[in-house]
């Protein structure tokens, strides 16, 4: 119970009488009856808002959301008293989640339901815990105002940015994936499958005819091949102190899981199995399995995972990962590299690649590039621009060290990375690679 400004400021007025009483001591005896009568008003004000129960306080909230996408989230308040109740509301919303609504103020009826809407917007992945509501209710005369923390329990799961597997599943079904950047290139080498024989089309190889189908149905008859299915891609998360960097609101980190759940859709549609690990952080595994269930599984996996400010061993995940996958698989390793991570990193992709073929895909800052576009017009300036330029040189070195230990180099920006994996996977498919 709080006094609000109405009764301070009716405090005040009194003692400002008292002062004046003290220069007209005839006036004292009606001072003191005032008081009295105010004391009486304060007090009876008091117990009135002691005794008013506070609203019934119920939330709606979605169970799952994903970052960059808004939600609704609903307070209902129903006033179980005789009078109406003036209320000031503020919801403990969590630190995951940001909005801009509170506090807010309004007025209950007496016997009715106040229905109060606000909007949400993720900032952070993981699992978001509401806090109590916070109520400040005005006594019938205003003079107080009760404090009530009703606990309203709500759990939130924010899942990575889901939104371009939404737009991969609709495109794909359109057959026009090539919106998203997603290319398809020719089918070559040993590593297809056959699918289904179809009639002959201007274009088709000679090789791949079907003569016996051919001379059977007397038109010309083709084999279509499909990529190889039922093959394994492990897909590597480095959650170490790299992977902190950030690009605009999101860490490399949230851009490197948005990317490897569309790769893990594009994978899992095209019937291979896909696993999934960490290194540098919180250690994670989950078995390579095959069907739609699993990205679910890896949705709830991975969800809360989050960069560690410490160093990543990459040597060790790479041993320990070598022991736990023992079929040839794609390897997907996705980090933020720097050229004293060429030595360790080079004998951690060589041991991969004794079994497994190794894609490496290294994130690079945007800022970088931004940067070598603006113009140099100080020393200033070039001092910047000469600084990038010998980074990004070490950057490539160590790149190429790597290329030459048998791993297959991606270099790209955080917000390309989704299309960059979802291409080098199918071109390793195309090529018959695995």
């Amino acid at each position: 119970m709080i006094p609000s400004f109405r009764a301070l400021v009716a405090l005040a007025v009194w003692t400002t009488l008292g002062g004046v009483v003290a220069f007209f001591p005839d006036a004292e005896p009606l001072w003191v009856v005032l008081g009295v009568l105010g004391l009486a008003v304060f007090l009876g004000d008091a117990l009135l808002a002691w005794w008013t129960p506070a609203p019934d306080v119920t939330r709606e909230a979605p169970n799952v959301l994903s970052m960059q996408a808004r939600a609704d989230v609903v307070l209902r308040l129903a006033n179980r008293h005789r009078r109406p109740l003036q209320i000031e509301l503020f919801d403990h919303v969590p630190v995951e989640l940001q909005t801009d609504d509170f506090p807010r103020s309004f007025l209950i009826p007496a016997g009715e339901e106040a229905v109060f809407e606000y909007r949400v917007r993720p900032v952070s992945r993981g699992t978001a815990h509401f806090g109590p509501v916070e109520m400040r209710v005005a006594s019938p005369l205003h003079l107080f105002d009760r404090i009530h923390r009703p606990r309203v329990e709500t759990d939130m799961r924010i899942y990575p940015n889901f939104d371009a597997l939404r737009r991969y599943e609709l495109l794909a079904t359109e057959h026009r994936t090539s919106q998203l950047g997603v290319r398809r290139r020719p089918r070559r080498g040993a590593g297809l499958e056959f699918q289904q024989l179809r009639e002959y089309r201007p274009g088709d190889p000679l090789r791949q005819v079907d003569w016996k189908a051919t001379s059977r149905f007397q038109r010309a008859i083709s084999r279509e091949y499909q990529d190889e299915r039922d093959q394994q891609i492990i897909l590597v998360l480095d959650c170490g102190r790299r992977m902190r960097a950030q690009d605009g609101e999101l860490s490399h980190l949230d851009a490197a899981l948005d990317a490897a759940l569309l790769v893990a859709h594009v994978a899992l549609r095209q019937g291979d199995a896909v696993g999934f690990s960490t290194l540098g952080g919180e250690q994670r595994w989950l078995a390579p399995r095959k069907g739609r269930t699993q990205l679910g599984a890896l949705l709830d996996g991975v969800f809360d995972l989050h960069a560690q400010p410490r160093a990543s061993d990459h040597l060790s995940a790479a041993a320990e990962l070598m022991g736990r996958v023992r079929k040839r698989s794609l390897i997907v390793w996705i980090s933020n590299l720097r050229d004293e991570d060429g030595s360790e990193l080079s004998a951690a992709m060589k041991l991969m690649a004794r079994r497994h073929l190794v894609m490496l895909a290294s994130l690079r800052e945007t800022v970088l590039d931004a940067r070598l576009e603006d113009p140099v017009e100080n020393l200033e300036d070039a001092t910047r621009v000469s600084a990038i330029h010998h980074y990004l040189h070490g950057r490539r070195q160590a790149h190429r060290e790597l290329e030459t230990g048998g791993a297959l180099l991606l270099d790209t920006t955080p917000e390309k990375l989704p299309i960059a994996l979802v291409n080098g996977y199918l071109d390793v498919k195309s090529a018959g690679l695995l």
